[in-house]
Formats: C-alpha cells, structure tokens, sequence
C-alpha cells in the first residue's frame, strides 16, 4: 500500500511539473508549437513531448527528465543513466539504450515549490542528444569505455572521475550501489559544460 501511496504521489508531482514547464514552453518556443504525447508506448520509447516548427513544420521529439528529488535546490549537475539493476540484472540505461527515439532531453532543474506539490519555477535546459553522444565518443567516452569503467570498480560507491574529464568543471561517474534500490549507474555532466560546448542550450 505504501508502495502505491508513492507512486501515485510520483505521479501526482509530475503532472504538476507538467502544467509549469508548459507555462514555460508556451512563452519561450517562439518559432514552435508543442504537443505532450499521451501514447504510452511512445513515452516508453522516450519521447514526452513534440515540437513543432512553425514554418518548416520539422518535429523533434523531446524526452523531460526532471530533478524531482532535488526540490528547492540548485544544482550545477544532471545525471545521465547509464544503467540499472532490475531483479539482479544490469539493464541499460536511458542514455544509452537505442530503443528510445528522443531527439533532445528536457532537463528541467532548480524546481522551487512554494507548498506541497506547487510548483512555482524552474529552470530548463535543451540537451541535443546525438550531439552529446558523438562528442562523448570524441572524447573516448562511449558506451564500452563506460562499461569497463564500471566493472573496474565492481560496483563502488560513490564518485569516481574518469580520464578525460574534469570531475570539477565537466563530469564524473558515480555509482549509486548503496542508497537505491535499482542501483544506478550514471555519467554526471555540469550543465554549464554542456552549454559552453554547444551541445545543450537554455530554454529558460
């Protein structure tokens, strides 16, 4: 029963989030139309939301990660999953796992709330994600590269940098082995990074 209770407070809190983050979307997307996709396959398959140019009517699909653990705070970072434990066996993450169509992450952070589930700002940061994807692969951070990290460390807690990057001002890999269930392994990457390398821009 509590296990439902949470769920449904999840669910609770993103619809919520949802109603502010089309608020902003409404203001700032000046040359798109945008539609929330309520195909649940199609959502499995990382794809929240369509945009839609105005003129040439292109579509992106746009896949919204929220921080809605970090309620009232500013974080610099954003974790892409790398992988996860389910039932005993490591299941790939969202970043890496080619059966999502996303074209660009949402990353929506400094959520601030006023009350309970009131949610009355926050910030938003378009990542293109092939973009990020080839310029990790340029800098020897693919998917392999990863997964060997990973096993060298047999599954340590905790941060751990990695050689191509700055863990201060760029990214760091952390395994989360001790404090979640599913044991999430993700590739923490500072949004400013993100911007300064013309891989992700600020929506508002």
């Amino acid at each position: 029963m509590a296990l439902q209770s949470s769920f449904n407070q999840d669910l609770l809190r993103e619809k919520m989030l949802s109603g502010l983050v089309d608020a902003y979307y409404q203001k700032n997307l000046r040359h798109y139309t945008f539609e929330r996709v309520e195909d649940l396959n199609l959502q499995h398959r990382g794809v929240d939301v369509i945009f839609t140019h105005l003129h040439t009517k292109k579509q992106f699909k746009i896949d919204e990660k929220a921080q809605l653990d970090y309620i009232n705070e500013d974080l610099p970072t954003f974790a892409f999953e790398i992988c996860y434990h389910k039932k005993g066996i490591v299941k790939k993450g969202w970043f890496y796992d080619l059966d999502k169509e996303t074209e660009f992450y949402a990353l929506i952070t400094s959520i601030y709330a006023d009350a309970p589930h009131t949610f009355t700002s926050c910030r938003i940061t378009l990542v293109n994600r092939q973009k990020l994807l080839h310029f990790l692969e340029d800098k020897g951070i693919g998917l392999p590269y990863l997964t060997n990290e990973l096993s060298l460390r047999h599954g340590k807690h905790g941060k751990h940098d990695l050689a191509t990057l700055d863990p201060n001002k760029e990214g760091y890999l952390y395994i989360s082995s001790s404090n979640k269930a599913e044991k999430p392994c993700n590739l923490i990457l500072r949004l400013s990074f993100l911007m300064e390398n013309g891989l992700a821009k600020r929506l508002a």
